[in-house]
């Protein structure tokens, strides 16, 4: 068995020979026994790292002492910390195995840095992938799901999983290396111990090499999943045209596009279920907004627009007569002039120029509201907003990020867009004011 994990250890690169050290989560259990030994064998220079949750009463401190007794036997340095899991549980409102889950991690990753590891590994093997795929299939999952456990992950290594737990308790019997055994695994009481002691053998009943079929397909799945990320990838790069906005038109032009659809929305938290409304709406009117835990979408016309749920909240930015330049919502610099031959106005929608006094400060910065109105330079008459936006055709997205220079009660500018007739300079202009939007 040695040399199947030698080898696993190099096809997948799980650990390096630069002298750090490596972490191995030892439990005391038959698992973590035979990784800790197997590494040891292997010449990795080793810590073990050991949790004791206090779950289990005096099952717990014997597990710890076991643990101890077992690193000191092959001079393994020994590390141990004491979870208060219930408690932890509670305050999270998270199952006793997630918390455990939750403290063991974070713990090791805390223990990683301080003692500059090159890894931390864990004892999973075969079967216990085998157990993952099929609590995920139950579940309802995807292709990652059904590729049960990565032989890495980050800082987390597992050179077990070539091998079952049948040839582990075998090496071991070999070896005469003893363990202690989890009371708890020996219950169906949760869910993986009931795939393992009552569905794996009814499964066996039907193909007894059912366990070596599925870790297969696995793998197989395992590889599927690589294609599919790069799939996902490229139609990423092709259909989020910018980092909150995708083009329609260019999603609809994929296979499957409700399943890359998925994929590109769930970064923003959107389940399958409002994904597939908003699949259903690609083809309906504009306007449809959908939302996640902290993202909206609005669907207008070929584009599909995302924005935070925190850049929601209305803000009035103030700025006074000694106001030069302000960083938000947007960037843009103020510069007053005294009207002279030399002055010449440059055609540019990002610079404005107003006459500055007929201007009343202090100036303020505002997104549009219902019933705003303008008179757009070079006309005489009125123009509602809402008028304006549909007119330059403008999707939702664009009204709510259009920002509004005003002055007092007067829109002044459509910032980067349009200026306010009542405001240019004039024959009368004596003072300039210049406002550049950096956009």
């Amino acid at each position: 068995m040695i040399n199947t994990i030698r080898t696993y250890i190099e096809k997948h690169r799980l650990l390096a020979d630069d002298g750090r050290p490596v972490l191995v989560g030892l439990s005391g259990g038959a698992d973590s026994v035979a990784l800790l030994a197997l590494l040891v064998r292997l010449d990795y220079p080793c810590m073990a790292v050991h949790c004791n949750f206090h779950l289990r009463g005096d099952e717990s401190i014997r597990d710890e002492h076991f643990a101890k007794d077992f690193a000191d036997s092959l001079h393994v340095p020994f590390y141990k910390v004491d979870f208060d899991t219930t408690a932890y549980a509670g305050e999270k409102h998270i199952s006793i195995e997630m918390a455990a889950r939750e403290l063991r991690y974070t713990w090791f990753e805390g223990m990683r840095c301080k003692l500059d590891a090159q890894a931390i590994a864990v004892a999973h093997h075969r079967d216990d992938c085998i157990e993952t795929l099929l609590m995920n299939l139950i579940r309802g999952t995807g292709v990652r799901g059904m590729r049960g456990i990565r032989p890495k992950n980050g800082y987390i290594v597992r050179p077990l999983l070539p091998v079952s737990r049948e040839e582990i308790l075998k090496w071991l019997a070999e070896q005469h290396y003893s363990y202690v055994t989890d009371s708890t695994n020996l219950s169906d009481a949760y869910t993986r111990n009931f795939i393992r002691l009552r569905v794996l053998p009814l499964l066996e009943e039907i193909n007894p090499a059912v366990r070596n079929t599925i870790a297969r397909t696995a793998e197989h799945l395992s590889a599927v999943e690589t294609i599919y990320n790069n799939v996902i990838e490229n139609a990423r790069n092709q259909i989020m045209v910018a980092k909150d906005s995708l083009s329609v038109k260019t999603l609809l032009t994929f296979p499957s596009p409700d399943t890359i659809l998925y994929e590109l929305l769930k970064p923003f938290n959107f389940t399958r279920l409002v994904t597939d409304d908003i699949y259903l709406s690609l083809r309906g009117e504009s306007g449809r907004q959908f939302y996640s835990s902290s993202h909206r979408l609005i669907k207008d016309r070929d584009y599909l627009f995302l924005s935070s749920l925190q850049e929601k909240e209305a803000k009035i930015y103030i700025l006074d007569e000694k106001t030069t330049e302000c960083s938000e919502p947007v960037e843009l610099s103020f510069r007053k002039i005294v009207l002279n031959k030399e002055f010449h106005i440059e055609k540019n929608k990002h610079i404005a120029y107003f006459d500055y006094d007929k201007l009343t400060f202090p100036l303020s910065l505002r997104t549009w509201q219902e019933g705003d109105w303008f008179i757009p330079f070079g006309m005489t008459g009125r123009k509602k907003l809402s008028d304006y936006f549909s007119d330059h055709k403008y999707t939702i997205f664009q009204k709510e990020q259009t920002w509004l220079l005003c002055s007092g009660d007067n829109i002044i500018w459509l910032v980067g867009e349009r200026s306010d007739n009542r405001f240019r300079i004039d024959k009368t202009t004596k003072h300039i004011l210049i406002v550049k939007f950096f956009c």
